[in-house]
């Protein structure tokens, strides 16, 4: 009879520890987008979305996200040469010329978040995500040339990371999100690989008690 009642007070105690519980939220922010491997500035945007928050324990929670994040990059690009003919040596001058590009990138973002609780504020978080481009918009100084500057891949995949403090409902994060398919084509220069590199800093709701 001890045993039985050892039992059920031990399994009621797992049982309140482990307990499941989910909650639904939303989330926005400010994103620092950059295009890895140009010589582009970074660029700021906003992300928003929402979320569902499975806690499977005091440690984990499992959280999956849908988010329209905004990202890209802009500032001075190579655009090719000019070969001009000086009559006098009777030689070729190569000029390299140069202009500014706006590049606007916006995905639809699919996140599996892993989120880790240090104590009761404090937590990171770590998760792949898909990301579906469903918007791109390039626009160039001098005009006209904005068909030699196109997307990369039309799906992006990578993982996210971070560190965030909650209180009450309301949690405020700071997040790195990086790529590893190709986003952008200059088409007057070769080069690497380019991803999307953000930092992304927002707050998040999460509804119920």
């Amino acid at each position: 009879m001890k045993k039985i009642i050892l039992f059920i007070f031990l399994f009621g105690i797992f049982s309140a520890q482990a307990q499941v519980t989910f909650k639904p939220g939303i989330h926005a922010g400010v994103n620092i987008s950059k295009l890895t491997n140009t010589d582009l500035n970074s660029k700021a945007d906003f992300y928003i979305g929402a979320f569902g928050a499975l806690k499977l324990g005091r440690v984990y929670t499992l959280q999956p996200e849908l988010t329209y994040s905004r990202q890209g990059g802009k500032g001075t690009a190579n655009m090719g040469t000019t070969s001009i003919y000086n009559p006098e040596t009777n030689s070729y001058t190569t000029v390299y010329n140069t202009g500014t590009v706006d590049a606007s990138l916006q995905y639809i973002s699919a996140i599996t978040i892993n989120k880790f609780n240090f104590n009761k504020n404090i937590y990171a978080l770590v998760g792949p995500f898909f990301d579906i481009l469903v918007s791109d918009d390039f626009k160039t100084n001098p005009k006209g040339l904005e068909g030699n500057f196109s997307k990369g891949e039309d799906i992006d995949l990578g993982i996210v990371a971070g560190l965030g403090y909650s209180f009450n409902n309301i949690a405020i994060e700071a997040r790195v999100k990086k790529g590893v398919t190709d986003a952008y084509i200059n088409r007057y220069v070769y080069s690497d690989s380019t991803n999307n590199l953000v930092f992304q800093l927002g707050a998040a709701y999460t509804f119920g008690k």
